[in-house]
C-alpha cells in the first residue's frame, strides 16, 4: 500500500470508530431510559408516585454498549497506527494527531479501569467526550499526513509525547470522576440521591478512585516534563525557556503535586480534594487547547 492509501485507511478507521462510539452513546442512553420503572403505588412517606430505576432490566444493552466502546477503541487504535504508517513516523506531529491519540488514551484508560471498578455509568459521558474530541479533530484540526518539521525529528518525540498523552488520558478520567463526586455531593447535601444517582458508587469510592488514578499517573507526567526539558536541550540548546507550553506543563505538575500533597500530608478528602483535582486538570486542558492552538513560542508547530 502507498502512503496515501494508508492515510485514507486511517481516515476510514477513525470515521468507523466514531460510528461505533455513537452507537455506544445511544446504547448507554437507552440503558438509562429503559431502566426507569414506573411506580405502581405511592411512596409510603410522601404519598407521591416516585419513579425508580432497575438496571437489571437493561443489563444486556449495557454489555452491548461496552462492546461498542471496545470495538470503537480498537478501530481508533488501528486508525492511529495507520496514520503513523502513512507519514512514516509516530503520529504525534500536529494537533489533529495529538487529539486522536489523546481520545484513544482517554477511552483506553476508561476501559482499563472498567476491568476493576464499576464505571459503566461513565460510559455515556466518555462516549460524548470522545465523539466531541474526534469530531473537532476531523473537522477543525485535520491536516494531511506529512513529514515532521525539523524540530520534531527526535527519539524524544516518542518518549516525551507518549508519556504526555497517556498522562492526559488518565488525568481526564480522574477529573470526570472528581466532577461526579461534586455533583453527587451537592445532591446529597440537599437530601437523598435521585433514583438514577443511587446506581453510582458512594462518595468515598469516587474520592479514592480519583486519587488513585492521579497517584498512579503523576510519576509518568513528571517523567514527561523532564523528558521534554531534555528534548529542549537537544533541539534548542537549553533545558528550560519558560515557553508558554513549558510553563503550563509545569503549572499542571504543580497543581497535581499540590493535590497529592494535600491528601497525603494535610489529609484533604472529599469536596476540597475534588475541586483541587479539577483545578489541576483545567490547567492541562488550557495547555492542550489554548496554548497549542493560539499560543506563541517554540511549540507553535503543534497548533493550527
Amino acid at each position: 500500500m502507498t502512503h496515501s492509501s494508508w492515510a485514507y485507511l486511517s481516515n476510514y478507521l477513525i470515521y468507523s470508530s466514531m460510528a461505533l462510539y455513537t452507537l455506544a452513546f445511544f446504547a448507554h442512553a437507552y440503558e438509562t431510559a429503559w431502566a426507569v420503572r414506573a411506580p405502581k403505588s405511592p411512596a409510603p412517606t410522601s404519598g407521591l408516585l416516585v419513579k425508580t430505576f432497575d438496571f437489571t432490566r437493561t443489563e444486556k444493552i449495557a454489555r452491548i454498549a461496552t462492546s461498542f466502546m471496545i470495538l470503537g477503541t480498537l478501530l481508533l487504535f488501528a486508525g492511529v497506527i495507520a496514520r503513523g504508517i502513512s507519514a512514516g513516523r509516530v503520529p504525534w506531529g500536529n494537533m489533529y494527531e495529538f487529539s486522536i491519540t489523546g481520545a484513544l488514551a482517554f477511552c483506553g484508560a476508561y476501559l482499563f479501569a472498567l476491568r476493576k471498578y464499576d464505571l459503566r455509568w461513565l460510559g455515556l459521558l466518555v462516549s460524548i467526550a470522545v465523539l466531541l474530541t474526534l469530531g473537532t479533530a476531523i473537522t477543525v484540526l485535520y491536516r494531511p499526513s506529512a513529514p515532521l518539521v525539523p524540530a520534531l525529528k527526535s527519539t524524544w518525540l516518542v518518549i516525551h509525547v507518549s508519556a504526555a498523552i497517556v498522562s492526559g488520558g488518565v488525568f481526564l478520567l480522574a477529573n470526570v470522576i472528581a466532577a461526579a463526586y461534586l455533583y453527587l455531593d451537592a445532591m446529597e447535601q440537599k437530601g437523598e440521591r435521585s433514583a438514577w444517582a443511587k446506581r453510582l458508587p458512594s462518595l468515598e469510592v469516587l474520592d479514592q478512585l480519583s486519587y488513585r488514578l492521579v497517584a498512579f499517573v503523576f510519576p509518568l507526567w513528571t517523567f514527561a516534563v523532564i523528558a521534554g526539558a531534555i528534548w529542549a536541550e537537544h533541539a534548542w540548546g537549553r533545558y528550560w525557556g519558560w515557553d508558554p507550553k513549558e510553563t503550563w506543563a509545569f503549572i499542571t505538575w504543580v497543581g497535581y503535586a499540590a493535590y497529592l500533597h494535600a491528601r497525603v500530608t494535610v489529609g484533604w478528602r472529599g469536596r476540597k480534594a475534588a475541586w483541587l483535582c479539577l483545578l489541576a486538570g483545567s490547567t492541562f486542558l488550557f495547555n492542550y487547547v489554548y496554548v497549542n492552538v493560539w499560543g506563541t513560542g517554540k511549540h507553535t508547530y503543534s497548533g493550527l
